[in-house]
């Protein structure tokens, strides 16, 4: 096997091999020996290893040393390549099928840690942190499970704000802050939207925010034009002006300790050994909290950041010099397993689809209009200013009117300042024109795609909004593919599941809620799929070269799989059972799931908390314990406090008070 020979031939197990094994004097190996002896190597037995690396596509074992993969082949080419270095043989995967490790390059823990924690009731069914919450997909359905939930809450904790996620009009019918009024009475309610771009507040809730004249004349007037504080509604660049208020009461230490601890135990059980947040909150102080349970060694992936352009364009209007010096700020708020990607930068164009406030080129059935959340001009700056900075730009886009404003900044950039693998990174691809795909191939574009809208919205948007020709073409991937853009996916965490096998099967079927086809000429081969979870997903954030296929020199980073997606049906890929990862050498078995009722239905999403305390909470009260924020003197205080307690307080209500801070200095 000539082609196997050569992905051996420069692995580290190759050194033993070239020694004599005859006695005879010191020479300069056995010197180096003694100076810096071979580490172990673990030859790990598999079912199947599907490298993802055309060289060598499948393989029978990977062999490991310290946290690189050194050699792929078979059982006895690897032991043979081992000679005389010391190795032992691992057969805990021999029923297992081996790939590289998933890569979830677009979660956001902040809002998948509070949405988790609300009282979810959505238009999927959902694992959270309190249990299993079934799908409401229409207003009958989610008015009852709201009236229900509304009542345990005020029996549970009177006066307490209730707070729910996951409303959507288009399924749920519309509300208003009368309607909330009517329902809850004193009670404080948060309607969070299913986009988390949206709130619903009724008049209990604005009065404890002190939504006053005063407040609500600080607007903007972009801001002001995306809130309709009479019917209790603020949605995107209103819902950023509103999170002055409202972050204090959805974001408190507990709901957030809770929350993050939560999506430890959903990205391990669901196989994703990396994570990224391109465009998270900036915030240091909350930094500092999600590094409090990120950042231990025991954590079981890796996650990395992008900063935020929306957040500099509105800090700095105008300059973008400035913008340029603030984005270099967060680079080093990194800790542990929690790190910073620099020279990528996040922007955001029209709004959410699902809120249908993305911008589209023939408007919407119904006559209402798109949003936008950067306004084009304010877009243009940061967009020029970054690439002119050689930067990799992702951009928030949805629809096919907010693509346009994408792709004619990048060809004014390219004309002008012309750049070669930019990477320049449409996020979600919810809607594109042909022309559109094929001039974005031919700028140089990259795809990250969420494939999982075409489940959750086709065939409701092809009722409502849209109509049935644009819902069939939502995220064409297919298309995309063959025009030469590079395709990666992502769920964008809470907007779908953290669940790789989900939105693979999502991209391959195309299955909507109501069961049917939507598309059937967009579905795209497993091959693809399986390439835009791991080594496109890797591209997309400039890590192919350390992780997204098994290859000698890369990170030891696996998911292993009970059977192989090529062996099951493509509408049963998303039930394909994950035994656990692999990150960089250590292996993790998955936590178990969570407890099923009897006669629910099987779940799209998932995951839930670990029982009890994060499962690295030793490691993370040491680190707790030497924070500046932590009140407790040593690990023992700091574990006996739940792994930071007043300490992790201390770090979000700081987190709270620097971003009000930089609202009110707006």
């Amino acid at each position: 096997m000539p082609t196997t020979r050569r992905h051996l031939a420069g692995a580290t197990l190759g050194l033993a091999a070239a020694r004599g094994a005859s006695a005879r004097a010191l020479g300069p190996q056995d010197l180096l020996d003694r100076i810096a002896p071979q580490r172990e190597a673990v030859i790990h037995l598999a079912r199947e290893v599907i490298t993802m690396d055309p060289r060598q596509p499948r393989a029978e074992a990977v062999a490991v040393v310290g946290d690189r993969i050194a050699a792929v082949g078979s059982l006895a080419e690897l032991q043979a390549l081992a000679g005389d270095q010391p190795f032992r043989v691992d057969r805990s995967f021999e029923g297992k099928v081996v790939l590289p490790g998933f890569i979830e390059q677009h979660v956001h823990p902040v809002l998948s840690s509070l949405t988790m924690v609300s009282e979810v009731i959505a238009i999927e069914d959902w694992d959270t942190a309190g249990g299993f919450s079934p799908a409401a997909r229409d207003e009958a359905g989610y008015r009852r499970r709201f009236a229900e939930a509304l009542a345990a809450h005020r029996a549970r904790t009177p006066g307490a704000p209730f707070i729910t996620w996951g409303y959507h009009p288009q399924f749920h019918g519309p509300i208003s802050r009368a309607w909330l009024d009517a329902q809850a009475g004193e009670t404080p309610v948060v309607v969070w939207h299913r986009s988390t771009h949206a709130f619903h507040l009724n008049t209990a809730l604005m009065q404890r925010l002190r939504m006053d004249e005063a407040f609500l004349g600080s607007f903007t007037p972009s801001e002001a034009a995306q809130a309709d504080p009479a019917a209790g509604h603020f949605y995107e660049q209103g819902a950023l002006k509103l999170m002055e208020r409202i972050a204090p009461l959805i974001a408190t230490p507990e709901r957030m300790r809770r929350g993050l601890e939560f999506t430890v135990g959903l990205y391990h059980r669901n196989g994703i050994t990396t994570a990224a947040e391109p465009g998270g909150f900036y915030a240091k102080p909350l930094q500092d909290a999600i590094n409090a349970v990120y950042a231990p060694d025991t954590t079981p992936f890796n996650h990395y950041f992008i900063p935020d352009g929306k957040s500099f364009a509105a800090m700095f209007p105008g300059d973008g010099a400035a913008q340029l010096r603030e984005a270099q700020k967060p680079l080093a708020w990194g800790a542990g397993r929690v790190r910073w990607l620099p020279k990528q930068i996040k922007l955001l164009l029209d709004g959410a689809i699902y809120s249908q406030l993305m911008q589209m080129r023939d408007g919407y059935t119904d006559g209402h209009r798109g949003a936008w959340i950067m306004d084009p001009e304010v877009f243009s700056l940061a967009f020029q200013t970054y690439w002119d900075a050689d930067y990799q730009i992702h951009i928030h886009n949805n629809g096919d009117g907010g693509l346009d404003v994408l792709l004619a900044n990048l060809e004014r950039a390219m004309r002008r300042r012309p750049r070669f693998d930019h990477r320049t990174t449409i996020v979600h691809f919810g809607f594109a024109a042909p022309e559109q795909i094929r001039l974005a191939a031919r700028l140089g574009c990259i795809v990250s795609a969420n494939p999982y809208y075409v489940t959750a919205l086709a065939g409701r948007y092809a009722e409502v909004g849209l109509g049935p020709a644009r819902a069939r073409r939502m995220v064409p991937l297919r298309e995309a593919a063959e025009a030469g853009l590079p395709i990666s996916l992502h769920s964008d965490m809470p907007m779908a599941p953290a669940h790789p096998l989900t939105l693979i099967w999502a991209a391959v079927t195309r299955l909507t809620a109501e069961g049917t086809v939507m598309g059937e000429e967009q579905r795209i081969p497993l091959d693809l799929a399986l390439r835009a979870m791991t080594v496109e997903a890797a591209a997309s954030i400039r890590l192919e070269n350390e992780l997204g296929s098994i290859t000698p020199g890369k990170l030891a980073n696996f998911t292993l799989l009970e059977e192989s997606p090529y062996a099951v049906p493509p509408e049963a890929l998303k039930d394909i059972p994950v035994w656990g990862t692999v990150l960089e050498g250590r292996v993790q078995p998955a936590p178990p799931g969570p407890r099923r009722r009897a006669g629910l239905p099987r779940r799209l999403a998932g995951g839930e908390a670990p029982s009890g305390r994060f499962a690295g909470g030793a490691a993370l009260a040491a680190a707790c314990a030497g924070h500046p924020f932590c009140v407790h003197r040593g690990a023992e205080a700091a574990l006996g406090c739940g792994c930071g307690g007043d300490a992790f307080s201390a770090l979000i209500a700081a987190a709270l008070a620097r971003a009000g801070e930089e609202e009110g200095a707006r």
